[in-house]
């Protein structure tokens, strides 16, 4: 079996990516950030789905982004937006996925991985810039440039599975190989319980996409 690193924020889309790559055959290794993000309850979650999806080792890596700030998630003296807003969302975590790709990258290097799953999807793009396709391709093309690995011969590719699907077909993909939602987590202002508010663009998004997909929504809310 190949090796790959799976990043694994604990919501349904990195879930259903690491049940994707299982499907595929590879030995997962899932790669969580604890960056101080306000929904911390996501990495208890995390560890959940890397147990029940059979990840052959789970890490949790410590970065403080709050010593930055600019964004809800990681500034407390930001509100999490509760209603629909243009533009880029105050939940844009400034370079994030750069930085949790990058550690992704490393790891993979130590663990001899060419594969590297990642879970960004289209109803991303219009409000985040490092969800869109133009940013994995850059993504792979520096990290091809910059280790030791590629050069060597062993090209690395950046996986992302649900770059053109919506979320109802992500649940549906999810539900078809195994993926038990309600051990995700995906609200920004999950309480320690990890019930979800139900009034933020994450909620909002979850909860449409269970619609879409027809499937009964086994998120828990404490609103």
């Amino acid at each position: 079996m190949k090796n790959a690193v799976v990043l694994l924020s604990g919501g349904l889309d990195s879930a259903t990516v690491l049940a994707m790559a299982r499907k595929q055959g590879f030995n997962c290794y899932a790669l969580s950030v604890d960056y101080g993000q306000r929904h911390y309850a996501e990495l208890a979650a995390a560890k959940r789905v890397a147990a029940a999806l059979g990840a052959a080792e789970h890490r949790v890596i410590n970065i403080d982004l709050t010593s930055f700030g600019g964004s809800a998630l990681t500034d407390s003296r930001i509100a999490v937006p509760e209603q629909e807003s243009s533009g880029i969302p105050l939940t844009y975590v400034p370079a994030r996925n750069t930085i949790m790709l990058s550690l992704a990258l490393a790891w993979a290097e130590v663990i001899n991985a060419q594969d590297i799953f990642f879970g960004v999807n289209a109803v991303d793009y219009s409000g985040y810039p490092d969800c869109r396709p133009e940013y994995v391709e850059a993504f792979e093309r520096m990290a091809n440039l910059a280790t030791k690995a590629a050069v060597e011969g062993k090209a690395l590719v950046i996986h992302a599975p649900l770059l053109h699907m919506s979320k109802g077909e992500i649940i549906r993909q999810g539900t078809q190989l195994g993926v038990d939602f309600s051990l995700t987590v995906s609200c920004y202002q999950a309480d320690e319980e990890g019930r979800a508010c139900g009034l933020c663009d994450s909620c909002r998004l979850r909860r449409a996409g269970f619609d879409q997909a027809g499937i009964a929504d086994v998120t828990r809310y404490f609103k």
